[in-house]
C-alpha cells in the first residue's frame, strides 16, 4: 500500500494538437497575456517615476524595492490582489489607487515562504483606500490558513480621507486589520513589522501586535500626526516629535529597534525570518525532489482553446502541472465527467480535481454520448468523497475549474442532484486542508460554489486570462430576462417590427454587458478573484502554493502515504475481490 501507483498520462504535443490549432490557440493566448503584462507594469508604477523619485529624494525605497531586498535573490515573489481597484477613480480629483496602494505578496526569505504586506509609498504615501483594508485582510488571512510568517513594510498616512466612508466602517473596514493581527498572534503565526515612515492612525495600529517592530530614523507611529494636532490643540509639533524612534523605541517601548535607513530594516527583519523553524517541505519531500513535467508546461497555451466552446483534454492539462507527468486517477469509472486524481508538484503531494471537456459516456444510457463540463450525480459524488479523502489524508486539494454548471431538468431533479451538490458543498465548506482553485475558462453558476470557488474559501483562487466567472454565459442570460417574449425555440414572438427591434436591442445589450462583467480584470478589481495568472507560470504559481502548504510543522496532520484512505477509496470503488 505504501506504493502510490502513479502512471505517465500526456501525450506529445502533435499527437493531440496539429501545428495550424496549436499556433492559433498559442497567438490568441499570446495577445491576452501581452495585455496581462502590461497591465502588471502599469500597476507596478504606482502613480509613476515622479513619485518614485519623491521616495528615493527623501533617501527611502519604494516598496517593490523593500520587497525585492527582502525576498531570496533569484527567487521569484508572487503578488496577490495585484488588479484590485484597476482603473476605478476616486474622489473629486478622479485618482486612481493601482493595486489599492498596497503589495501583497508571497516571497520566500531565507528558504521560507513568508506573507509580505508593503504600502505602496509612490501612491498617495501608502494611504489606505476603499478596498485597501479588505486586500490586507485578504492576505493575513491566506497567511493565518497556511501558518505563515507575515512581514509588514509599513509606510502609511492613514485612510484616504476624501473615501473614508468607503473604508473606515463595516465588517471588513480598516480596523478588522487589527483583529486579523490578533488571530494570527494567537495563532502562533509570527509577525514583524519595519516601520519606514509615515505611520498614522490606523497605520500606527498596524505593526504594534508584532512580534518585532524595527522603525527607521525618518519613521514615526502616532494616533494623529502633527498636523491633526496642531489644529486640535495648536500645538506646532512634528510627527517625529510626537512618535519617532526616539519616543517609541526608548520610551513608550511600542517598537524594539531603531536602525539607520531602509537597507539595514530589510537586513534585521532577513535575520529574523533567519531564526525560525525551517521548513518542513523537504522532510515531507523524502528522497523525492522537484521534477520538471514530460510535457513542457509551455505548451498549456497552445492547447487550451480561448474559446470556451471548444474541447480538450483536461489529462493533458494535468501531464504540464504534474512532476514527470506521472499521475494516480481516483475512481475512474465513477463520473466520467470529472477527473480526480493525486500527482506531485515540487516533489510533495496534490489531489487534483479537473473539469474534463467535450463529450463523455452517459451510464444511464449505455452507448450514449452527454456533455461534460457539467455536474452529475455521479461526478458529484466521486470529487465529494475525493474532497474528504484529501482532507483526512492531508494532502492540499487543487480545483482546475471549466465548468458550465449543473446539470438540470426533470431527470437531474428526480436523481435528488440537490442534494449531491449540498454534500459536495458540506464537504469543502468543512474541509481543513489547504484547498487552491484556478479558473482556466469557465466558472459558472453554482458549479462554481461546488468547485471549491472563493465563496467557499479556498487559500488562494487564481484566475487565467481565459476565465470567464458569472452565474451564465451572455446568450443564455439574455434568453432568460426575455423569456416571456420568446416561445419554445427562443424565437421572438412580437410580430410589429418596432416591437422586435426593441427586444432584440435589449437581448444585445443584456449580452454584452454580461461578456464585459465576464472579464477576468473585474472579477480581480472587485477581488472576486486573487490574482490573474499566465498559463505557463501557472506550474510554478502552484508549487509555490503547495510547498508553502507543507512548510508548517504540526500545523495539520499530514499522513504518509501508507495510511492515506485515499487507498481504501480506490480499492472500494473498483469492487473489492
Amino acid at each position: 500500500m505504501v506504493h502510490v501507483p502513479v502512471v505517465p498520462i500526456g501525450h506529445l504535443r502533435r499527437q493531440i494538437c496539429d501545428d495550424e490549432t496549436f499556433a492559433a490557440n498559442l497567438e490568441a493566448i499570446g495577445i491576452r497575456e501581452a495585455l496581462l503584462t502590461e497591465r502588471r507594469a502599469e500597476v507596478a508604477a504606482g502613480w509613476g517615476s515622479e513619485y518614485v523619485a519623491r521616495v528615493h529624494a527623501k533617501g527611502k525605497l519604494t516598496a517593490r524595492e523593500r520587497l525585492a531586498l527582502l525576498a531570496d535573490p533569484g527567487c521569484r515573489t508572487h503578488e496577490v490582489g495585484t488588479f484590485v481597484n484597476y482603473q476605478l477613480e476616486f474622489g473629486e480629483a478622479k485618482q486612481r489607487s493601482p493595486g489599492a496602494g498596497v503589495v501583497t505578496a508571497f516571497a520566500k526569505i531565507h528558504g521560507r515562504w513568508c506573507m509580505v504586506i508593503a504600502n505602496d509609498n509612490t501612491v498617495a504615501s501608502g494611504s489606505w483606500w476603499p478596498k485597501t483594508p479588505e486586500k490586507i485582510e485578504r492576505a493575513q488571512t491566506m497567511a493565518l490558513r497556511l501558518r505563515l510568517p507575515t512581514v509588514y513594510l509599513v509606510d502609511c498616512s492613514g485612510l484616504f480621507l476624501p473615501e473614508q466612508s468607503r473604508s473606515f466602517p463595516g465588517a471588513t473596514g480598516a480596523g478588522h486589520i487589527f483583529k486579523m493581527n490578533s488571530l494570527l498572534s494567537a495563532a502562533g503565526v509570527p509577525q514583524l513589522a519595519g516601520v519606514f515612515g509615515d505611520c498614522i492612525a490606523g497605520g500606527g495600529y498596524m505593526p504594534i501586535i508584532s512580534d518585532r517592530v524595527y522603525m527607521t530614523e525618518q519613521a514615526y507611529m502616532v494616533i494623529a500626526g502633527a498636523a491633526l494636532i496642531k489644529g486640535a490643540k495648536s500645538q506646532k509639533i512634528t510627527s517625529l516629535d510626537i512618535g519617532g524612534p526616539e519616543v517609541h523605541v526608548h520610551a513608550s517601548r511600542c517598537a524594539d529597534v531603531r536602525v539607520p535607513d531602509d537597507r539595514t530594516l530589510i537586513e534585521a527583519l532577513r535575520r529574523d525570518v533567519a531564526r525560525l523553524p525551517t521548513s518542513g517541505a523537504d522532510y515531507c519531500r523524502g528522497d523525492g525532489g522537484p521534477i520538471d513535467p514530460s510535457h513542457p508546461v509551455g505548451e498549456l497555451g497552445g492547447i487550451l482553446p480561448a474559446d470556451h466552446r471548444q474541447a480538450y483534454d483536461a489529462t493533458e492539462v494535468l501531464a504540464r502541472l504534474c512532476d514527470q507527468s506521472l499521475f494516480w486517477e481516483v475512481m475512474p469509472s465513477i463520473g466520467e465527467e470529472m477527473l480526480c486524481g493525486v500527482g506531485r508538484i515540487g516533489g510533495l503531494w496534490t489531489g487534483f480535481v479537473a473539469n474534463r471537456q467535450g463529450l463523455v459516456g452517459d451510464p444511464l444510457r449505455p452507448g450514449t454520448r452527454r456533455p461534460a463540463a457539467i455536474l452529475y450525480r455521479g461526478g458529484i459524488a466521486k470529487i465529494s468523497a475525493f474532497s474528504r479523502a484529501c482532507n483526512d489524508d492531508g494532502i492540499p486539494l487543487v480545483w482546475l475549474q471549466d465548468i458550465a454548471g449543473f446539470d438540470i431538468g426533470h431527470e437531474a431533479e428526480r436523481q435528488g442532484l440537490l442534494a449531491y451538490g449540498s454534500n459536495l458543498i458540506y464537504t469543502n465548506s468543512t474541509n481543513t486542508v489547504p484547498m487552491f482553485t484556478v479558473l482556466l475558462r469557465k466558472a459558472s453558476g453554482a458549479g462554481y460554489y461546488a468547485m471549491a470557488g472563493l465563496p467557499y474559501d479556498p487559500v488562494v483562487q487564481l484566475s487565467t486570462t481565459l476565465s470567464r466567472l458569472s452565474v451564465m454565459e451572455g446568450r443564455t442570460l439574455a434568453i432568460a430576462t426575455y423569456n416571456t417574449k420568446l416561445d419554445d425555440d427562443f424565437e421572438i414572438v412580437a410580430t410589429d417590427p418596432g416591437e422586435r427591434k426593441k427586444i432584440e436591442d435589449g437581448m444585445r445589450a443584456v449580452e454584452q454587458r454580461i461578456e464585459r462583467d465576464m472579464d477576468p480584470y473585474v472579477a480581480a478589481r472587485q477581488m472576486d478573484t486573487d490574482e490573474i495568472v499566465a498559463l505557463a507560470e501557472l506550474r510554478e504559481y502552484l508549487a509555490m502554493l503547495i510547498e508553502a502548504s507543507y512548510q508548517s510543522i504540526g500545523s495539520r496532520r499530514i499522513k504518509n502515504s501508507r495510511i492515506w484512505s485515499m487507498h481504501d477509496l480506490a480499492l472500494i470503488s473498483e469492487g473489492l475481490r
